[in-house]
């Protein structure tokens, strides 16, 4: 396996202080610090220098980081073709993913590689996207399910394998007896005097929303902030506003509100990825896992 000294400069690169890297890294700083000095006195150049409030890479940093991702694509693929010639798996292997993948997705994935692999421990974490990609780089998760946003690494960064899983529908939810359950064609646009109830500011959640409404053309009147969805649609029963719920996320059954299907080109949906470190896709366990999502996914949200 690479230097971990070179996972961590990874980080540090990622986060841009020492500080952030170790709180990804669930290390305290001073660790960190302690194995970014070794790792300069052992390549024999420096790796960091102060800027402003954070650090600025090097060269010498930029190289290492360069050789990096090649070492850690060669070591997963070699991983994959010894694990392909394993007929029986042991060790763990980890999944992560946002708080709706881990709740539907995820747990089918984790049961038929124990059903699949006796020998094998599975552990799932539930964790936000950016989240995932720390737990990804530092090996402390294997395969992530993640919403695509803003702030995701783009389709060409080396350190992973990318690739679309599914497009989740969003669901407009409003009162029962609400003007727009009358239609039969709702789009987004047409909630746009809404008030709406959308996640806390910096959350997945929040960014899905306010991009959602900015293709149909409109800023959002946030009206309350809500993290979960029984909070959120027990304040869409009360009449304090409208939400977004993904096809995939469960609501209540006794809650007395009404699920609109949202039309529109394209009708808003969230895409959901599934990522590995690069080169770590042909693992067997980790196809194994991806099928098993993948019919999943097509179980719960049924093609047209």
């Amino acid at each position: 396996m690479i230097d971990s000294r070179l996972r961590i400069l990874q980080v540090v690169a990622e986060h841009g202080t020492v500080t952030a890297a170790a709180q990804a890294l669930n290390y305290t700083p001073s660790a960190v610090s302690y194995q970014l000095k070794q790792l300069a006195a052992e390549v024999d150049a420096k790796l960091l220098v102060p800027s402003g409030r954070g650090i600025r890479l090097t060269h010498a940093a930029r190289v290492l980081l360069r050789h990096t991702e090649r070492l850690q694509e060669q070591w997963e693929r070699a991983r994959a073709e010894v694990a392909a010639a394993d007929t029986e798996p042991t060790g763990q292997i980890t999944l992560c993913g946002f708080s709706t993948a881990a709740s539907r997705l995820l747990p089918p994935a984790a049961a038929g590689l124990r059903d699949a692999y006796p020998q094998l421990t599975v552990r799932i974490i539930e964790a936000e996207p950016d989240r995932c990609f720390d737990l990804l780089l530092s090996q402390e998760a294997d395969l992530a399910l993640l919403v695509v946003t803003a702030d995701s690494p783009p389709m060409t960064d080396r350190r992973f394998d990318q690739r679309p899983l599914l497009d989740d529908p969003l669901d407009l939810v409003v009162p029962q007896g609400h003007p727009l359950t009358g239609r039969r064609r709702v789009t987004l646009a047409d909630a746009a005097a809404e008030p709406w109830i959308v996640g806390a500011p910096g959350t997945t959640y929040h960014q899905l929303v306010l991009a959602a409404c900015m293709s149909a053309g409109f800023t959002p009147d946030i009206a309350h902030y809500a993290d979960e969805w029984d909070t959120g649609t027990a304040l869409v029963a009360h009449g304090f506003g409208v939400i977004l719920v993904p096809r995939l996320a469960r609501l209540r059954d006794d809650s007395p509100v009404a699920r609109i299907p949202l039309h529109g080109e394209p009708a808003p949906a969230r895409r959901i990825m599934s990522v590995t470190r690069l080169g770590a896709r042909e693992i067997p366990t980790l196809t194994h896992a991806v099928d098993t999502i993948t019919e999943t996914a097509a179980r719960l949200l049924p093609g047209p």
